[in-house]
């Protein structure tokens, strides 16, 4: 199954490998200076960590809670957590958009697989919203509409947890590797950057 799902994603990386191409370098644009502290923030770097994967698990559980609310009829509850998920899902796509810009390679194509499909299904939903905001007696177009959408944002989740958990991207490939013989910590108010030796790499 798992070969199957890497091949289905390789065979888009005609379209995709050019599109990342030329969204990266659009994004690069974007967030140089004086946006620089917004990627940063964006990034996670206050939190020590990417936010983008935990800010996903919002829209995520809203997108579910809505399937749920709307299968039960509960139309007020359901349209309410569908706005969360479509706010949320902005939010997270911001941050996934600074990642974007630290990305490369497979990683890169495959992020950019992910985010097709996450815009995608953002305009889904917003149809859905549309349609919803009359409140009509019969509801089926518009449910059936987010549930449409709710399958394509796992599709996109999956390609996203292939971009992190497989490919390690935004990952520390050193996190739980500390203390490490390989590795000797810098101390950057002290003389150790002096110390490094020039013309030559050294690990630190």
């Amino acid at each position: 199954m798992n070969q199957l799902l890497i091949r289905l994603m390789d065979a888009q990386n005609r379209w995709a490998k050019p599109l990342g191409d030329a969204v990266h370098g659009l994004l690069n644009r974007i967030f140089q200076s004086p946006l620089r502290p917004l990627k940063d923030l964006l990034n996670g770097t206050w939190l020590g960590h990417p936010i983008h994967a935990a800010i996903t698990d919002v829209p995520i559980g809203a997108f579910t809670v809505t399937v749920v609310l709307d299968l039960a009829n509960q139309r007020a509850a359901a349209d309410i957590a569908l706005v969360v998920g479509i706010l949320t899902m902005l939010a997270a796509a911001l941050a996934g958009f600074a990642d974007y810009t630290d990305t490369d390679g497979t990683a890169r194509t495959r992020a950019s697989l992910h985010s097709t499909l996450m815009i995608v299904a953002l305009v889904i939903y917003l149809v859905s919203l549309a349609q919803r905001a009359g409140d009509p007696t019969d509801r089926t177009v518009p449910v059936v509409l987010s549930i449409v959408a709710y399958l394509i944002v796992l599709a996109a989740a999956y390609v996203g947890g292939d971009v992190v958990y497989a490919l390690g991207n935004m990952v520390s490939r050193h996190a739980f590797a500390w203390p490490s013989k390989k590795w000797r910590p810098l101390q950057l108010d002290g003389g150790d950057l002096a110390a490094l030796p020039e013309g030559e790499p050294a690990r630190a």
